[in-house]
């Protein structure tokens, strides 16, 4: 998307409130921390006056002084306090958004993330979220403290002297409007860099997983040579940030100092021909850095906060996509009895053909169908990761209301897996599981020889692609035998496997699904035909059982 199109951004994205609760206390704590802070700012400015004119007439100023010293420490007090209040806030809303990520792609599900960059989604669970804590922490509150103290100052100034009340009233809307153009321009910037940011994420990933093949054929200096053109591309975005924050910093200050410097000529002026009194002249003067400085405090945030403000899109896009798919969670009782039946009544996926297809328990569903046929389409609309149209009940029920895991096990394309032992990977989702039932899963699937307390790395490192496939079908077994959930969705599991291998576990599935279970098989070895009960057949312009 263009910049032109990326639309305004507020400066408190109301979602922040909606997706992170502890937004909401942060506010109103900073919000009276700020009017406290204002008072004091006040406080100073009065003490100081009274003290140094008490001074020039003669008179005792040890309590003026001692006042004086009390709203130094009251006013150092507040400001550490509100650093405080804010980097607990940063980080409870930091953790907050970052659960609800994860849960929004866990609800998504596989067929939402296989249309999406996987290093993109990491980088905004990662990097993104991390750069909230400028935003939280430093720029929102500094936010609220413009909003609360500027229009206090100008008011107590405009009650003291009107005259200087008024220049400040006059010159005050620079900052803004200079603010406003120069935070045209760094929008622009922002995203460019934080998109620059998202190409290397994902061409380094791409890279990793496909080094092997590049080492092959030769790629690998090529590949390098890329990553590098990206990191000086994300070096040079880097910089033009960092220019346009410099430019932006210089323009503030210069207009708040030539602002104030009116109102200190102003006020010189007026104490010469002896129109205004020193008292008042001077609490003025110390008032009127202080009512430009939450301004410009403000324009230094959000360049500050830069990264974050550009990462709170995407990340509120997820959790927006997530909450349209599926405005509750599902839930549901499992399926009681032994004999369960599966009904799908014109399923449709997108754009693909509808499916019809009736299955009971014990018997096998081949589902197969050349690339791009929607076989894999079929079992996601039934997890719920996909959004279908048609009827699809169990036992009666719509699987819509019933939670997957009640009644649903799954093994994807994908194993899954991650580091731990090979038996906490197929306790995944229910650590109850004996270790029994660990080595009878793995036996089924022909693993009688890989140890269920063996350590794997990340993503299941340590074992191969068949190995991997296996301990995946096992992990869904598992569920089977355990918590007795009547079905079985097994997407490929046979894919990496040699003939020898896949016949092993063809004939455990069929030993599986005489003993009760209902097997919903997606694949497109012809092999698989043997222990099918029945063979859906999909393809892109229709669908024949």
């Amino acid at each position: 998307m263009s910049d032109d199109a990326t639309p305004r951004q507020p400066p408190v994205d109301p979602r922040l409130w909606r997706y992170a609760t502890a937004s909401r206390w942060f506010f109103v704590a900073v919000a009276l921390l700020s009017l406290l802070q204002t008072a004091a700012i006040v406080g100073f400015a009065f003490f100081t006056t009274r003290a140094i004119v008490d001074a020039i007439a003669g008179e005792d100023v040890v309590g003026t002084l001692t006042a004086l010293a009390g709203v130094v420490l009251a006013r150092s007090a507040l400001s550490l306090l509100r650093e405080r209040v804010a980097a607990r806030a940063s980080a409870r809303v930091e953790s907050q958004l970052r659960d609800a990520v994860l849960d929004a792609v866990a609800r998504l599900g596989p067929g939402w993330t296989a249309t999406r960059r996987t290093s993109h989604l990491a980088l905004i669970a990662g990097r993104g979220l991390d750069a909230l804590e400028p935003y939280v922490g430093r720029y929102l509150p500094q936010l609220v403290q413009t909003v609360i103290a500027t229009p206090i100052l100008v008011a107590v100034m405009w009650s003291a002297d009107a005259i200087s009340g008024l220049t400040v009233l006059l010159t005050l809307p620079l900052i803004p409007i200079f603010m406003i153009l120069i935070g045209l321009a760094t929008r622009s910037v922002q995203r460019r860099q934080w998109e620059t940011l998202t190409r290397l994420a994902t061409r380094f990933s791409e890279t990793l997983q496909g080094l092997s093949t590049l080492t092959v054929f030769g790629r690998q200096r090529r590949a390098a040579d890329a990553i590098e053109r990206v990191t000086d591309d994300y070096r040079r975005e880097t910089m033009t940030v960092l220019r346009v924050s410099f430019l932006s910093g210089f323009a503030l200050e210069f207009l708040a100092s030539i602002s104030v410097a009116i109102v200190a000529v102003a006020i010189g002026f007026r104490l010469i021909d002896g129109t205004l009194t020193l008292s008042v002249g001077l609490f003025v003067l110390l008032l009127a850095p202080d009512a430009f400085l939450p301004l410009r405090q403000v324009g230094v945030q959000f360049h500050a906060s830069s990264e974050g403000v550009a990462a709170t899109r995407d990340v509120f896009a997820v959790l927006d996509e997530a909450g349209a798919a599926s405005s509750a969670p599902a839930s549901g009782v499992a399926p009681t009895g032994t004999d369960h039946v599966l009904r799908v009544q014109g399923l449709r996926v997108r754009d693909l053909p509808p499916v019809d297809v009736e299955a009971r328990s014990g018997e096998i569903v081949l589902i197969e169908g050349p690339s791009g046929a929607g076989k894999s389409s079929v079992l996601h609309a039934l997890l719920g990761f996909a959004p279908s149209t048609g009827r699809a009940e169990m036992d009666g029920a719509a699987v819509a209301s019933l939670a997957p895991s009640s009644w649903l096990a799954w093994a994807g394309q994908r194993a899954g897996l991650a580091g731990g032992t090979v038996a906490q990977n197929i306790r995944l989702g229910d650590d109850g599981i004996p270790d029994q039932i660990v080595r009878e899963a793995l036996t089924l699937v022909g693993l009688d020889d890989l140890d269920p307390d063996r350590v794997l790395g990340v993503q299941g490192a340590g074992l191969s692609g068949g190995q991997a496939q296996r301990v995946a079908v096992a992990r869904a077994l598992a569920r089977h035998l355990h918590d007795r959930v009547p079905v079985l969705a097994l997407d490929e599991p046979s894919a990496a496997l040699d003939a020898a291998a896949e016949t092993r576990l063809w004939r455990s599935l069929r030993q599986v699904a005489d003993a009760g279970a209902l097997i919903l098989l997606v694949s497109h070895r012809e092999s698989a035909r043997s222990i099918a009960d029945r063979v859906v057949r999909l393809s892109p312009a229709k669908v024949t059982a």
